[in-house]
């Protein structure tokens, strides 16, 4: 009886519903934006899942299922910030880093980089300068801090080897000194001195680091 009631059985059919997709994508979006937003104005260890839920207007279970706990909310909002989508992409794989590598000229790359720095800056910035205030007391913040250095680090080794390809940067400077340079000048904190307590424009900024890269690294600015 068994064997006959499961041989007349009818198979599963998966179903994708593209609206169902959408809608997950939504609801997504809508928690990580939320832990953004609490984030950076209440600080990670104040916030809770259950403040992120309550603001996406979502269950607690749904923001676990959607992105994952505290730590996943935390990296995903990071990540977002950068890409300016909502999930992390490779740094070889964006657009302006592809643009950059194709440019001709090393003040046409600084130029490209000064833009891209902009547009990141201005979503990026505040929600780098919450991971560093709450890299002093919490472990996962702390580790991601970490993370998160290492790769502007590697990244910043990486323009400037690509700066030197093109023959024009200054030969008393090593490439780890330019990287330290375009480090110190690209950073979060930076752009909030500037931007946020002297009253810069981003166009302002952006003009500003072109030209500045450009007088401090190339031989002939």
């Amino acid at each position: 009886m068994t064997d006959g009631a499961a041989g007349h059985r009818k198979p599963v059919r998966r179903y994708n519903s593209p609206r169902r997709a959408e809608q997950a994508a939504a609801t997504r979006a809508e928690v990580l934006k939320a832990a953004r937003e609490l984030f950076v104005r209440n600080g990670y260890a104040a916030t809770t899942v259950a403040d992120i839920a309550r603001a996406a207007r979502v269950a607690v279970d749904t923001v676990y299922a959607t992105v994952g706990r505290k730590p996943a909310l935390l990296r995903e909002v990071l990540e977002s910030a950068i890409s300016g989508t909502d999930h992390a992409v490779p740094a070889s794989d964006r657009d302006y880093v592809a643009r950059i590598r194709a440019a001709g000229s090393a003040r046409d790359k600084l130029a490209l980089y000064a833009g891209a720095i902009v547009r990141i800056q201005s979503r990026l910035a505040p929600v780098y300068l919450a991971i560093r205030d709450a890299a002093a007391t919490d472990p996962d913040s702390a580790v991601l801090w970490a993370e998160i250095n290492d790769r502007r680090a590697a990244n910043m080794r990486d323009f400037a080897a690509d700066l030197r390809a093109t023959g024009e940067l200054r030969r008393d400077l090593s490439d780890d000194e330019v990287a330290d340079i375009v480090w110190g000048m690209n950073g979060a904190e930076y752009w909030v001195l500037m931007v946020d307590d002297r009253g810069w424009s981003h166009q302002r900024f952006g003009e500003f680091l072109a030209d500045a890269w450009a007088r401090l690294l190339l031989a002939n600015p």
